[in-house]
């Protein structure tokens, strides 16, 4: 949005009534173009990628893809409204992080005060924090299951069974999987933080590893180790790392 030029928004929700009604407020507004609508997680991530909106209205609760796993797909840079119906985990996290969303049903008013938040926002262009707000705000049920990664306009969707290892470069994770790399814009801690203990371990700094995966440790040198994956892939291990797969072994 520069200057006079009109506010895009993209409105993303499962439910049609729904996306109804943020267009209709949105039309009651000079100004504002909506220029995509999607039904679900994985049209928003490609709309977005594509067209590049100042501003989306974000349904929480979809099927397949929730309104934060597009968020975490689509990274800190996208300015958002998240529209929910009561979710304690979704407000806790919106509060926490001071973070705008419109809580269904809501009216013109609210609309309106919800648009006027987002546009000083963007005027001061100031960033989400999506990691800490995607922790705070998923539901606490249990080690992730499936990993997302965005490619471009596509979302690649992988079971954590399928994982290898995941290595640290630079200020991305590389997740080893299907003979593949994908690379995602997370820490290394935040990622183990998800995954299953009793399943993945850090054995290194810089990688964590599926113990499924492991065919045997090797003495290196002194106090050095190495773990040699059923593919004849060979990864450090750390002092420390030896001693947290130590005990899952």
């Amino acid at each position: 949005m520069i200057n006079d030029q009109p506010l895009r928004i993209v409105i993303v929700d499962d439910e049609p009534l729904a996306r109804a009604v943020v267009r209709e407020f949105a039309g009651q507004h000079q100004g504002v173009a909506v220029v995509a609508e999607c039904a679900n997680g994985f049209e928003a991530v490609k709309a977005v990628s594509e067209l590049a909106p100042d501003l989306i209205f974000l349904d929480v609760q979809m099927p397949k893809l929730n309104g934060f796993e597009v968020l975490e797909l689509l990274g800190r840079s996208v300015p958002v409204i998240f529209t929910t119906a009561y979710d304690q985990y979704a407000l806790r996290a919106f509060e926490v992080h001071a973070v705008d969303y419109l809580l269904k049903p809501f009216g013109e008013e609210r609309f309106a005060e919800a648009l006027s938040r987002a546009r000083a926002r963007l005027l001061t262009q100031e960033s989400l924090p999506v990691e800490a707000l995607v922790a705070e705000a998923r539901p606490r049920t249990g080690p992730l299951e499936r990993v997302l990664i965005r490619d471009g306009s596509q979302v690649h969707v992988i079971p954590v069974a399928q994982i290898d290892f995941i290595e640290a470069q630079d200020d991305y994770v590389c997740f080893k999987a299907n003979g593949r790399d994908y690379l995602k814009d997370q820490t290394m801690a935040s990622v183990e933080a998800t995954l299953d203990p009793a399943r993945f371990v850090r054995i290194h700094r810089s990688y964590l590893l599926n113990i499924e995966r492991i065919a045997r440790v090797e003495l290196y040198a002194k106090d050095s180790r190495v773990a040699v994956l059923r593919d004849g892939r060979r990864l450090p291990v750390s002092r420390s790392g030896y001693a947290r797969l130590s005990k899952l072994l």
